[in-house]
């Protein structure tokens, strides 16, 4: 499934079933939404039933996560709603290490300590039964614990509290103003996010977390009523980290006169009212002429390449072949890491990881088995030096302790291997988008994540966008369609030479980022400034009938 399309090609209400707890959630009132939890010493109390019950079976390690899991998503089409769902997912998962094997076991709505007791023991049970297939025994990177902590995700107003009716008005407004400005359809959603989990362990962590995110997105589509021809364009939003807030703040910047760059704030209606007119526009675009072309990609495209070409590959258990689906394991191998001086880019390319990033999707305090999340380079001038690792993945590379990237999407679920934010960093010489482009002769600006395409190494692939604006001797020369490029993953980083500058710099992200078996999905969030790539194969999607 395309996770950036979920919405056009499977229809908005199977995007929830993505949603963190939601297949295991009920459906609720939206007042239930902000009833309080379960005070923390309870918690605590649950936990220690857990761990001390989980130890006097045999457990050399435990660890228990006590979640609440709450999904609100509101969907309109032109002037109607379409849906309005509210779920809450509540239970306790427990992870064990028992005869050197890893164990599960979980339970739904547990109130008392013997329930969660009972689970524990199962979790145990379960471990012992592995023990007796496994190859080598499960080797933990040392972690200290933390004692009594709290994460709040630094939110200044809360989504769940913004009554619904106000949410449904904002839609159907920018809904409108689509329609009055050329859109021939439009869908709108808001989707918000909220876990609250509780993690503990015999490491003497006990770390309550309440994490938030929320992303508001639409399509608009027009059609050319002379041929039923038709055109689309997505929001350019990216899912965010925050709360209601996203959508009242607006720092904006105009660039070029082409469209509205969104940091850490968001104006709904500005943006939906510019893609109907850009929608209107792309039907009479001039269709792209293939050839090479150098590419000035905006953070909002470059955001999905980052994540398919170098969020993905750099997770080790793809590089181990441990994981495959969702696109296979990667190419960037062990031995290209050992070498010391794989180019996976050119000189100009610093990709780092990092769990800290105010406002990014997988911002938390501590990963989901304790660890205090951390930032770290993947790649350093243009070269490989270290992938994504949780604790029993950490000596493979020899690393003293996890990178802080362990994450489960509900209570039910294991706790495995997550991308961490992947971005690329800034340039360290001051570069705006005008001057990058002053000397493009013959260039594709590219603004807006879309189709794409890579195969099972995570090597060969092709990207499409939003929109395409023809460079022409350093001046934009008019919008394009039919536009897609076509490269592989070093040969593509290795053409990157230009950055701009930390003034540009903003976040994408993916919010249904699928991954394992049984699948799960996190959210995750990719930055960078706008980037400029030389020589790059571009080819024309037009189907030829």
């Amino acid at each position: 499934m395309n996770r950036r399309d979920f919405i056009q090609m499977a229809g908005l209400g199977t995007g929830a079933m993505m949603l963190p707890g939601f297949a295991s959630g009920r459906t609720v009132s939206p007042e239930a939404l902000m009833e309080p939890w379960l005070d923390v010493a309870v918690k605590k109390r649950l936990a220690d039933a857990a761990l001390n019950a989980a130890k006097s079976k045999g457990a050399t390690y435990a660890d228990v996560r006590i979640g609440r899991y709450l999904n609100q998503f509101v969907i309109t089409r032109e002037d109607k709603v379409q849906n309005i769902v509210n779920t809450e997912s509540y239970g306790v998962g427990i992870r064990v290490i028992a005869n050197g094997c890893w164990g599960f076991a979980a339970v739904a709505d547990a109130q008392s300590d013997a329930q969660i007791a009972k689970a524990a023991e199962d979790a145990v049970a379960i471990a012992k039964a592995n023990s007796k297939l496994m190859k080598e025994p499960v080797e933990l990177a040392p972690q200290k614990g933390f004692g009594e902590v709290s994460w709040k995700a630094p939110i200044k107003k809360n989504a769940f509290e913004v009554p619904v009716k106000e949410k449904v008005d904002l839609l159907l407004g920018v809904n409108d103003a689509a329609m009055k400005n050329g859109a021939n359809y439009v869908n709108s959603v808001l989707f918000m996010v909220n876990e609250q989990k509780y993690f503990a362990s015999t490491d003497g962590s006990y770390i309550d977390q309440d994490v938030h995110r929320m992303w508001p997105n639409f399509t608009v589509t027009a059609i050319d009523p002379a041929s039923g021809k038709f055109q689309t364009r997505n929001s350019l939003s990216a899912p965010m980290g925050m709360g209601y807030d996203y959508l009242q703040t607006n720092p904006k910047d105009k660039i070029s006169g082409i469209t509205t760059r969104y940091n850490m704030g968001y104006d709904m209606l500005e943006d939906i009212t510019s893609a109907a007119q850009q929608a209107k526009m792309k039907l009479s675009a001039k269709s792209v002429e293939a050839g090479k072309y150098d590419l000035v990609l905006d953070p909002s495209h470059l955001w999905l390449t980052i994540h398919e070409s170098v969020g993905h590959p750099l997770e080790l258990d793809r590089v181990l072949g441990y994981e495959a689906n969702f696109a296979g394991t990667s190419f960037a191998t062990l031995d290209k890491w050992q070498s010391k001086s794989f180019k996976y880019g050119s000189d100009q390319v610093n990709l780092i990881a990092d769990k800290t990033q105010v406002g990014s999707l997988g911002a938390v305090g501590w990963d989901d088995e304790g660890v205090n999340t951390k930032k770290w380079d993947l790649v350093k001038d243009g070269v490989l030096v270290n992938y994504q690792a949780i604790r029993d993945q950490a000596k493979i590379i020899g690393e003293k302790e996890s990178h802080g990237c362990c994450y489960a999407d509900s209570w039910s679920s294991v706790q495995f291997q997550r991308m961490a934010n992947v971005s690329l960093a800034s340039g360290k010489t001051p570069l705006s988008v005008e001057e990058m482009i002053k000397d493009v002769k013959k260039g594709i600006y590219i603004i807006g994540d879309g189709s794409f395409s890579i195969d099972q190494q995570r090597y060969n692939f092709q990207f499409g966008g939003q929109l395409f604006y023809e460079i022409k001797d350093g001046k934009i020369a008019g919008m394009l369609k039919d536009v897609a490029y076509q490269s592989n993953t070093q040969e593509f980083w290795n053409s990157c030479v230009k950055v701009c500058d930390d003034r540009d710099y903003r976040l994408g992200g993916s919010f249904f980022d699928g991954k394992g078996q049984p699948s799960q999905s996190s959210a995750v969030s990719h930055g960078s400034s706008t980037a400029r790539f030389n020589g790059v194969n571009v080819i024309n999607t037009a189907r030829k009938i």
